[in-house]
């Protein structure tokens, strides 16, 4: 027998739950699902008549749609109810009892509840004149960690009905589409380019916006949310994602997202800016990159943030003078690209998420592994991507070329290595080099999580994680980076981390291995610091082939040259 579920839609009255619920049963249906609808009013009708309004008469009518939907999910149905359900605790426990059981937040302001509704019951309720009344006179309880949040008065109705089938496609309740190797974070690739004459259209309303400059980094944040690198994100986040994800590395969704996303600004421009309006986004050409449904604006406590994403508040940290040398008010909400950034670099190699995906499905690709560096490539990494390639049908080589520290390689020497490489050292048939346009926030182990998810989205199904992935200076430990991977639960995150050892040429064996295959002491292992390799290149000399391909040397001892 197929295996049945619940679909617990919650909210306040009016916030759209069962007109989403009337949509989605009908492509259930479509999709062979056996689907059985209990509306919050015709069970009140036909099962609960009699009840009132109290807590103990809600608590009973809640408890009695449960009983019946725990029956027809046993037996394999798809149970859609549409009660408003507004007590947390009794939610929960229908929740325990069912099991399979998904819970869906319809979420709409008051203001607008107000607004759409027909009946006036609204504003007889602020009056005074009905009690009782949800939202107003009786409390609403918001669910904590929901399965699916609607936002119905940002959502067209199509948009929330997507998200749902997403999700329930994460939580295996529906089948994925078969075209992929793995679906995207959330369950659907998000695309925020705007084309044809409604970019025309925009890009025109756009000129007469007020306008907001973006630095660099927000600006191939705007690509990467543009192309759905950063799928779910739809734009820079708002204040509630934003602390969840903060404090909880999830999205409000429950989803797990590691790195807030935002667009910081000054308080004074800010000031000028009205919620609900839209925003031109631009760059230092003054080029019109964007447009901002601006949602929320909202001071956060920018210190809370440094220590709790990046573990320290130094401003030596580059993840942290970022965040703290911003602007003191974020903006949030979603972004419409009409142009993308100016700073797209290497375009024989610069493939969105989409284009590596149809990639792999070209090349037969079910398993894909994904490496990033921002260094130069040697070769210990040489090492452990062929080895992550001995257990995976394809390697994507993904190096980072967004915004670096000012120290860091040049992107364009980094990629002449990895042409170096590709041309002599790996089977061509077997690994595609492929560009990572995304700023580098040096977050260590948060940062390895976002890299991994990034990933994801972009089609592997692993990701190689080092020792010390996304670090900077001594701001984390040894290691870090892939033991935050056991904070998630198996799948969670959808994509398989390969971590492996620190790896060096070692002495003994006459080849490339780690501390986990190779007998000996730090004497015996050919492993250089990042110091003595830049002070041997600036010199002119080759490091020992061991640690390096001499033709990949000879690239970034060109570049030290004045």
């Amino acid at each position: 027998m197929e295996r049945g579920c619940t679909l617990w839609f919650t909210g306040m009255s009016g916030a759209g739950k069962s007109t989403i619920a009337n949509v989605i049963a009908p492509k259930l249906r479509a999709l062979g699902k056996r689907v059985e609808i209990l509306d919050g009013d015709e069970v009140r009708t036909n099962l609960s008549k009699g009840l009132g309004f109290s807590k103990e008469d809600r608590d009973t009518n809640i408890r009695r749609i449960g009983y019946v939907a725990q029956l027809l999910t046993r037996n394999g149905a798809v149970v859609i109810t549409a009660a408003i359900s507004p007590y947390r605790e009794i939610r929960d426990e229908v929740r325990g009892r069912i099991g399979d059981f998904v819970e869906i937040y319809a979420k709409c302001p008051l203001d607008t509840l107000v607004a759409r509704d027909v009946k006036g019951l609204y504003k007889k309720a602020l009056a005074g004149e009905i009690k009782e009344f949800t939202g107003v006179s009786d409390p609403y309880e918001e669910p904590l960690r929901p399965e699916v949040v609607v936002e119905t008065n940002r959502e067209t109705v199509e948009e929330s009905v997507n998200k749902i089938l997403t999700r329930l496609q994460e939580l295996g309740f529906l089948a994925q589409d078969g075209s992929d190797t793995i679906a995207p974070h959330g369950g659907h690739l998000v695309n925020r380019l705007v084309t044809g004459n409604q970019r025309d259209l925009l890009l025109a309303k756009a000129q007469s916006l007020p306008r907001v400059h973006l630095d660099e980094r927000a600006q191939s944040d705007v690509e990467m949310i543009g192309v759905g690198a950063f799928s779910p994100l739809r734009g820079f986040l708002t204040e509630a994602d934003y602390r969840s994800v903060v404090e909880k590395m999830r999205l409000m969704t429950g989803l797990p997202w590691s790195i807030p996303v935002t667009l910081q600004i000054a308080r004074a421009q800010a000031d000028s800016l009205k919620e609900g309006t839209e925003i031109a986004l631009v760059d230092g050409r003054n080029t019109i990159l964007a447009v901002l449904n601006l949602a929320e604006k909202y001071a956060p406590n920018r210190e809370e943030e440094a220590r709790k994403v990046y573990g320290t508040s130094e401003t030596a940290h580059p993840g942290v003078a970022a965040v703290l040398g911003g602007g003191e008010v974020y903006l949030g909400g979603e972004i419409h690209v009409l142009n993308r950034p100016d700073t797209v670099a290497f375009p024989a190699y610069h493939r969105d998420p989409a284009q590596t995906r149809a990639v792999f499905r070209e090349r037969g690709w079910r398993t894909v592994v994904g490496f990033q560096t921002r260094n130069p490539i040697h070769r210990a990494h040489e090492y452990i991507t062929k080895c992550a390639l001995e257990i995976v049908d394809g390697l994507m080589l993904h190096p980072l070329i967004g915004k670096t520290k000012s120290d860091d390689t040049p992107a364009d020497v980094r990629m002449r290595c990895y042409e170096i490489l590709m041309e002599n050292y790996y089977p061509q048939d077997r690994v595609l080099l492929s560009v990572y346009p995304a700023a580098m926030r040096y977050g260590g182990p948060r940062e390895a999580i976002f890299h991994a998810i990034a990933r994801k989205n972009y089609g592997c199904t692993h990701f190689i994680v080092g020792r010390d992935h996304a670090g900077v200076g001594n701001y984390y430990g040894t290691y870090d980076a892939q033991k935050i991977f056991d904070e998630f639960a198996p799948g969670e995150l959808g994509i398989q981390p390969l971590k492996f050892e620190n790896a060096f040429f070692s002495r003994v064996t006459g080849q490339m291995g780690t501390a986990k295959t190779a007998p000996g002491g730090p004497e015996s292992q050919v492993n250089l610091s990042g110091t003595k390799v830049r002070e041997m290149l600036g010199k002119g000399e080759l490091p020992p082939p061991e640690f390096s391909r001499p033709e990949v040397a000879e690239v970034l001892i060109t570049a030290m040259k004045p």
